[in-house]
C-alpha cells in the first residue's frame, strides 16, 4: 500500500485549512462568551466546525508522519516539540492575564497540582479561576487531552494491525475494522448523551468527552483518507467544491439531530476537508508563506476572552475586532520565537533518519514507497 508522497505533503492547504479552523472556533467562542448578536448567516458559519476539521486533518498528517519513521522514541519527541512549548507559554499567559485582569491569586495550594497537570497536558479548571472571565481559564484546551491520547493510541493501532494481521500488511482491511468499530462506539455514546460534546457539567458525560473514544472514528477517518491517498484520489483531489454542495445539501436536508446522522455529516466534513486541502493547493503557501499560526490563534485565543469578559467589554462586536488581532498576533509571536524554533529541531530527528535509509539504498535500491522522505508542512 502506497503512502502518501512527500510531494503531495509539501503542497497541500492544510496549514490554511488549520487557521480557517482555528478562527471558526474564535467566531463561536466570541458569540457565546461576549453574548454578541448572532450576525446573517451564522447558522451556515456553524456547519463548519473547526474540532471535527482538526480531527481529521491530524490523522491524516500524523499517520503519514508516523509511517515514514515509525521510530517511537522521535515520534514522542516530535509530538512533544509540537504540542508541549506552545502550551506551556500559553499557561504562563494564563497566569499572568489572569493576576493583572482577575486579580487571581496563585499563591494557594492548588496551584502546584492544578499546574503540574496543565504543563503535562491533563487539562481543567480548579476552584480558584471558576469565578474569572468565562469560568474556565481556556475554554479551548479541552481538545489538548485528547489530542494527546491520539497520539499515544495510534502506534498501538499499528502495532495490533503488524502484529495480527500480518497477511493483511498494506491492506486496509484492520483500519476500516477500527474504524467501524469506533464509529458503531460514537454512534451509541451520542446516542445515551445526547449532548456529549456540549456537556461541560462534571459527570460521565464530561469524562466521556475528554477521552479519545467518542472522536476516535474522526480522526481515524483522516488515517485512512490519508492510506487511501486521498492527495491522488480522482474522488477527493480537486473536488472540493463537489464535497461543498453535498455537504452542505446533506446538513439542510437530513436532520442532524440523530446520533447516526451527525456521524455522517462529521465524515462528510472530513472527506470536504482533505479535498480542499488538495484543491488549488497553493494558496496555503501564497497567503501564510510557511507561517504556521492555527495552533496558536486556536489556544491563546481564550485568554483574550477570559480578558474582555473580566473588563466587562461584551455585547458588541467591536471587541472581536479588538480580538482576532490580538490572538493572530501573539500566535505569530508564539510561532517565530517558541514553535517554529521547536520544530526545527523535529525536522532535524526526521532528516537524520532520512541520511540513513539513503545510505541503504546506495546498497541495495528500494521502492519509491518505502523511501523515507523530510515532511515540510507536517504541523499537526
Amino acid at each position: 500500500m502506497k503512502t502518501t508522497s512527500t510531494q503531495s505533503l509539501k503542497y497541500n492547504n492544510f496549514d490554511l485549512l488549520r487557521i480557517l479552523a482555528a478562527t471558526q472556533v474564535v467566531i463561536f467562542h466570541s458569540v457565546a462568551y461576549l453574548h454578541l448578536a448572532k450576525p446573517p448567516g451564522y447558522d451556515f458559519f456553524l456547519l463548519f466546525p473547526g474540532v471535527p476539521m482538526f480531527f481529521a486533518m491530524s490523522g491524516y498528517l500524523i499517520s503519514a508522519s508516523y509511517e515514514r519513521n515509525t521510530d517511537l522514541k522521535n515520534y514522542i519527541k516530535n509530538r512533544i516539540f509540537r504540542i508541549y512549548p506552545a502550551l506551556w507559554f500559553c499557561i504562563l499567559l494564563t497566569i499572568v492575564t489572569a493576576s493583572i485582569f482577575g486579580g487571581i491569586n496563585f499563591l494557594n495550594w492548588q496551584t502546584p497540582a492544578w499546574l503540574f497537570s496543565q504543563l503535562t497536558g491533563c487539562i481543567y479548571t480548579p476552584g480558584f479561576l471558576k469565578h474569572y472571565g468565562i469560568g474556565a481559564y481556556n475554554t479551548s484546551l479541552w481538545t489538548i487531552p485528547v489530542e494527546l491520547q491520539f497520539y499515544i493510541v495510534l502506534p498501538f493501532i499499528y502495532y495490533l494491525v503488524n502484529r495480527f494481521f500480518i497477511k493483511s500488511k498494506g491492506s486496509n482491511v484492520p483500519f476500516y475494522t477500527v474504524w467501524a468499530l469506533f464509529l458503531i462506539i460514537d454512534i451509541g455514546l451520542k446516542a445515551k448523551f445526547p449532548h456529549l460534546i456540549e456537556d461541560n457539567s462534571f459527570g460521565t458525560a464530561k469524562l466521556l468527552r475528554y477521552s479519545f473514544i467518542p472522536h476516535f472514528y474522526l480522526f481515524l477517518a483522516g488515517v485512512l483518507m490519508q492510506r487511501l491517498n486521498a492527495s491522488k484520489s480522482g474522488l477527493i483531489a480537486g473536488k472540493a467544491l463537489y464535497w461543498f454542495i453535498f455537504y452542505v445539501a446533506f446538513s439542510y436536508f437530513v436532520p442532524l439531530t440523530y446520533a447516526i446522522t451527525s456521524a455522517a455529516g462529521n465524515l462528510i466534513l472530513a472527506i470536504f476537508t482533505i479535498s480542499m486541502a488538495y484543491t488549488v493547493p497553493g494558496l496555503s503557501h501564497k497567503f501564510l508563506r510557511g507561517n504556521d499560526i492555527s495552533y496558536g490563534v486556536y489556544i491563546y485565543h481564550g485568554l483574550i476572552i477570559n480578558a474582555l469578559v473580566q473588563l466587562h467589554y461584551t455585547g458588541q462586536w467591536r471587541y472581536v475586532a479588538l480580538l482576532l488581532p490580538i490572538a493572530f498576533s501573539i500566535a505569530l509571536f508564539s510561532w517565530k520565537f517558541i514553535e517554529e524554533p521547536m520544530l526545527r529541531r523535529k525536522k532535524k530527528t526526521i532528516n537524520i533518519q532520512l541520511k540513513e535509509n539513503e545510505e541503504a539504498d546506495k546498497r541495495e535500491p528500494r521502492a519509491d514507497h518505502e523511501k523515507l522522505s523530510p515532511l515540510p508542512g507536517i504541523t499537526g
